[in-house]
Parts: C-alpha cells; structure tokens; sequence
C-alpha cells in the first residue's frame, strides 16, 4: 500500500512538473516577440532591427510620429468600421444558420452542410483572381464594402458548422418544454436556446472581429489608396523598404492595433465559460 501511494505521488509530482514546464515555455514563445516589440516601441529615435534591449531612455516620440507624419489614424479607422461590420453580420448569421441546422430538418440540409465544407477547402490564394474580376465588374475595387462581405461570408462556412455543433450540445428537453409551456420558435431561441451558447457567440464574435486586424493579403489585394488601407497593409509599408525601414513606428502601431483586440477579449471573457446547459434541465 506504501509502494502504491509513494507511486501514485511520484507520478503526480512528475505530471505536475511536466505540465508547468510545458507552459513556462509556452510562456516564454508568447511573451518575447511582445516584448520584443514594446522594447522597440518605446526607443528613441529609428532603429534598423527589432531588438530586446531595457534602456533608461523610454520616450512616446514614435507615438506622436505616427498620429502626425502618417496615415496611421486613417488605417485605423478603417479597420475598425470593417472588423465591427464583419463582426455584426457574420454572428448574426452564423447563430441563427447554426441554430436552423441544428434544431430543423428541411430538404438539402446535408448537402448544404457538406457544401460549406466544400468550399472551406478552397484556400484564399486560389480565389484571389476570381475576387480581383469580381470586384472589377461590380466597381468594387478599393471600396471597404466589398472587402467586408468578403470577410463576412469566407468565415461563414466552417463557423456555421462550428455554431451548430454547439447547439447539438444544448439538450432538446429545453425546446419541448418550452412548446408545452406555450412558446414559440422565435421564444425558444431568443430566450431559452440563446443564452446558453452565449460562450461560442462570444468566440465567433472575438474571431470576426480579429480578421480585418490579422489579415494582410486580402487587404493588400483589393485595396488601392493610402487612405483607404487597413492596418496590417499599412504598417507594412513601414518596414517594406530595407533601406528605409522604419521600425519603431511598426511597434508602435502594432502595439496599438492590440488594444481593440485586447478590451473586446476582456469584455467577452466573462462569457467564456462552458458548461451552462449542465444545470439547464435541472428542477
């Protein structure tokens, strides 16, 4: 018995060690290209390479360089009207898709849902041409619109498959006692269904709001003027020269770009949380 429970300690004590080893290094891999960069954001003067030095001399000079000798403010709203767009419509479509495929049977509903698998399949580099006719034929070029419903409708495929895998988890004796108390679908959903997938609603909602801010080849592609990029095309064009690269200016804005990302993440984390349905059909 001895033997055993020295076993069962050691055993313990080496999935413990193992496990915070693992997320010290993950820790490390996450933590130093953020350093790295709000290192080189802080420096005096342009640097020529991103570099994690701590000297005394802090300054928020490249702030003040990038709200007055670029077009930083312009790209910045940019991407924001089009990543709170993207995030309104694509939620909203994914949760009512998901929940109609999740709750109803109707005709060509599994070949609609392989469909979207179908097309998931298809990278973003094979449609690149078919965009750029597109555009060109309905006048779209270089109009925040049309990248928008490009946004909107490349993540609606798999999330829907993803919103209606979580509706499945939602047991079904919710919506019959909902009909024999006397409600309706659209009570059902609204009330009942809907706040317990508030976590996934939540996740889709941080992930269409991050794809504007991430994406930079679908941007660089269909936008044309200055004033109309996003951010991740324009704080490209900082570092896009190796002669004249313009380092400090790129971390800055980087650090800045983060900051919607952040407070939408620390907004939303409260509905992080998984298990609601667990007390759903309790009493």
């Amino acid at each position: 018995m001895k033997s055993f429970l020295k076993d069962q300690r050691t055993t313990n004590f080496l999935t413990k060690f193992f496990t915070y080893l693992f997320l010290l290094a993950l820790s490390i891999v996450i933590l130093y290209p953020i350093l790295i960069t709000a290192s080189s954001a802080f420096k005096p003067g342009n640097i020529a390479a991103f570099t994690l030095e701590w000297s005394d001399s802090w300054t928020l000079d490249n702030f003040v360089r990038l709200f007055n000798e670029t077009l930083y403010l312009d790209w910045y709203r940019n991407t924001l009207i089009i990543a709170v767009t993207t995030m309104i419509f694509q939620v909203a479509i994914v949760t009512i898709a998901g929940y109609t495929y999740s709750r109803y049977r109707f005709k060509g509903r599994k070949n609609s849902l392989i469909f979207f698998l179908i097309i998931q399949m298809v990278p973003t580099m094979a449609a690149l041409t078919a965009f750029y006719v597109l555009a060109m034929l309905l006048g779209a070029l270089d109009q925040f619109w049309f990248l928008t419903l490009i946004y909107i409708g490349g993540g609606i495929p798999m999330n829907i498959w993803l919103m209606k895998g979580y509706f499945d988890t939602v047991p079904r004796d919710l919506d019959e006692s909902a009909k024999l108390d006397g409600a309706g679908h659209f009570r059902i959903f609204g009330q009942i269904i809907l706040p317990l997938v508030r976590p996934m609603i939540a996740v889709q909602a941080l992930w269409a709001f991050m794809g504007p801010f991430g994406d930079f080849l679908l941007a660089k592609f269909l936008l044309r003027t200055p004033e109309n990029l996003t951010i991740a095309v324009g704080l490209q064009s900082f570092i896009a020269n190796p002669q004249q690269q313009k380092v400090a200016l790129f971390a800055a804005g980087a650090i800045l770009a983060a900051l919607p990302i952040c407070l939408l993440f620390f907004f939303l984390q409260k509905n992080f949380v998984s298990g609601l349905t667990a007390g759903g059909t309790k009493g």
